[in-house]
C-alpha cells in the first residue's frame, strides 16, 4: 500500500487519540484505584493481565461512546438506508476511505475480540448477533441525537466484529501450541506491562 495510505491511516488514528486521552487518562486512574481499592479489602486473587484486559474493556467502550456520540458540525452528512452506497461512494486509500471504510472496521475489531473472550462461545454467529445489536444501537442512537444513521456502517462494524473474533481464535488456538512457559501468568503479565506501557506513552506523549 502507499505511503498516503498509511499516513491517512495514522493521521485518523492520532485524531482518535487527541479526542479521547483526556478521558481514557481520568477513567484509567479511577478505575485502577477503585479496582485495588475492591481487592485489597476483599483479599481476592490479583491476576494482572486479566485485571488490565479488563481495564482495556471498559475504556474501550468509553472511547467508542465517545467517538460515536462526538457531533461533527461540518459533517452532519444524510442517512443512508442503502447497503453498500456510501461504502462504494470513496475512492480506495482516500482520507474518507480510511475515515469511514477502514475506521468503523477497525472501531469494532477490539469488540469482537472481548465478546469471545467474555462468551467464549465458540460459534460465529453468536458474535455475529452480539456485535449487529451493539452497531444497530450505536447507528439509532446516533439518529436520535442529530447524527445520522448509516446502514454501511452497522456492515463495516459486523466485519470488524467478525475480524477481533477470528483474531481470538488465532491466538487461543496458538497459545495452545506454546511451551508451558509462554502461558505462564508472569509470562503474560509481562507481556501486558510492555503493551501497557506503549498505550501509556502513547497516551502521555500527546
Amino acid at each position: 500500500m502507499s505511503n498516503a495510505f498509511w499516513n491517512s491511516l495514522n493521521g485518523t488514528l492520532t485524531g482518535v487519540l487527541e479526542m479521547t486521552w483526556p478521558m481514557i487518562l481520568i477513567s484509567v486512574v479511577l478505575l485502577s484505584s477503585l479496582r485495588l481499592s475492591y481487592l485489597l479489602k476483599s483479599k481476592e486473587e490479583f491476576v494482572l493481565h486479566k485485571e488490565i484486559l479488563s481495564l482495556f474493556f471498559i475504556v474501550y467502550i468509553l472511547c467508542l461512546f465517545q467517538v460515536v456520540t462526538f457531533q461533527d458540525i461540518s459533517n452532519i452528512g444524510t442517512n443512508n438506508f442503502i447497503p453498500f452506497r456510501e461504502i462504494l461512494r470513496y475512492d480506495f486509500g482516500s482520507r474518507l476511505f480510511i475515515k469511514n471504510i477502514i475506521g468503523n472496521v477497525i472501531m469494532f475489531v477490539p469488540y469482537g475480540f472481548f465478546v469471545e473472550y467474555y462468551c467464549k462461545s465458540d460459534k460465529l454467529k453468536s458474535v455475529l448477533w452480539l456485535v449487529f445489536i451493539a452497531s444497530l444501537v450505536i447507528e439509532t442512537t446516533q439518529l436520535a441525537i442529530g447524527r445520522v444513521f448509516d446502514v454501511d456502517d452497522v456492515l463495516l462494524n459486523v466485519i470488524g466484529g467478525v475480524l477481533g473474533y477470528y483474531i481470538y481464535r488465532i491466538i487461543n488456538k496458538l497459545g495452545d501450541a506454546w511451551p508451558k512457559v509462554f502461558k505462564s501468568s508472569l509470562f503474560l503479565d509481562l507481556i501486558t506491562i510492555v503493551i501497557f506501557a506503549l498505550f501509556a506513552f502513547c497516551i502521555l506523549g500527546r
